[in-house]
């Protein structure tokens, strides 16, 4: 049995406007480098190096100031998550219900296989054009194989003789 289809069934095609645009012509690219090619390994990155230290010498004093605080912050809340450091070490770094937050994921990740190593922090100011009090704070962390995402907001705070960097949000993920 063949099947014919309807009159109204027909198909029709229509030409397509082109939009790509007109051929040019391109400069050669340059050659890769031959660290582009290197093996990837597993030990951390080294921690100072050329580009890290112009970059830290390009920031205010107030920006250093909060990287160097979100840095240690966050390796302690890393820390304190993999049991590698009582919980108490927190509390004068985070907000006090952040401290309970962590010690929620301490308690559920409690079967972690291996040690989270922070491997990048980055962070931008948050606020007007005044003096720097907040900056939001991103960053990578590795387990094994796997690299996870944390991020931060670090606000300075009244503390008996002037103001401290407190950690007052917290993500990880």
């Amino acid at each position: 049995m063949t099947v014919k289809p309807s009159p109204r069934a027909t198909f029709a095609v229509a030409p397509v406007v082109d939009y790509e645009p007109p051929p040019q012509t391109v400069q050669q690219c340059r050659p890769l480098l031959p660290a582009t090619f290197r093996r990837r390994t597993t030990r951390a990155p080294r921690r100072h190096d050329g580009r890290q230290q112009a970059a830290a010498a390009s920031m205010s004093l107030p920006m250093r100031q909060a990287a160097i605080f979100a840095d240690a912050a966050l390796r302690r809340v890393l820390e304190v998550i993999d049991r590698r450091r009582p919980a108490n070490q927190l509390r004068p770094l985070l907000a006090a219900s952040l401290v309970d937050s962590v010690l929620a994921v301490n308690r559920a990740g409690a079967g972690h296989a291996g040690a989270a190593v922070l491997r990048r922090v980055r962070l931008q100011a948050v606020g007007g054009g005044g003096p720097l009090a907040a900056a939001e704070v991103f960053g990578t962390y590795s387990r094994r194989r796997r690299i996870h995402a944390i991020a931060c907001r670090v606000e300075q705070v009244p503390a008996g003789n002037g103001t401290r960097w407190q950690v007052v949000a917290l993500h990880i993920g």
